[in-house]
């Protein structure tokens, strides 16, 4: 009986959170008060109060339960793929679906707060990591060529920066979905391996170029 108590408690938290994300990343939290938090989730303060002592601790946890949730997803996608190329592109793909949900607010919200831009650094930097991880797992498979894998990490990394900040949308006008489908097309075609190049390339009748 204690274990079911602590499932169901475990499970409310989770879904707490999940709410309180889903809140954020619409509307951003600088103007966000407890009270209204715990008016718009309709849960007791107290209830707010026994996962945060206080609204920044909150806010804080809310952010990191969703780059820590985002991150189980995107990994998810990836280990469905078997192609080196295919589990790039799934990476990249996925965590512009993850960050479909968030607003403009919500990022203007998290660069303004030093202790919540950091969380979002600490993921990007994280995520520049896999990238490099995924580029070289691909050249030591021979799908991709012998690049220089630190600096397309950098340079995809940057981008997934300006785009999670609406520069790229700004100077573009893509959309963030499309802003990662494209930069998933740049990095494929830039250190694809000819052969393999030539065969994501390949008319879909089969037929060869002409």
């Amino acid at each position: 009986m204690a274990r079911a108590t602590a499932r169901r408690g475990t499970a409310r938290r989770t879904q707490l959170f999940d709410d309180l994300v889903a809140l954020l990343l619409a509307e951003g939290f600088a103007h966000l008060t407890v009270d209204e938090v715990a008016a718009r989730l309709r849960c007791s303060k107290r209830t707010l109060y026994s996962v945060a002592a206080s609204r920044e601790q909150l806010v804080r946890a809310a952010v990191v339960h969703f780059f820590r949730r985002a991150t189980e997803r995107v990994e998810a996608a990836v280990a469905a793929c078997d192609d080196p190329a295919e589990r790039l592109a799934a990476y990249l793909r996925a965590v512009a679906e993850e960050l479909r949900p968030a607003s403009a607010r919500f990022f203007d919200d998290v660069a303004a707060d030093p202790a919540v831009a950091e969380i979002y650094e600490r993921n990007t930097r994280a995520a520049a990591r896999r990238v490099r991880e995924l580029i070289d797992a691909g050249v030591a498979a021979g799908a991709f060529r012998d690049v220089h894998t630190g600096f397309v990490a950098d340079v995809a990394s940057a981008t997934m920066v300006r785009i999670q900040q609406r520069q790229v949308a700004a100077a573009t006008g893509l959309g963030d979905a499309e802003a990662y489908a494209q930069l998933a097309d740049l990095l494929l075609h830039g250190i694809l391996a000819s052969r393999t190049s030539a065969r994501h390339d390949a008319p879909s009748d089969g037929h060869p170029h002409r």
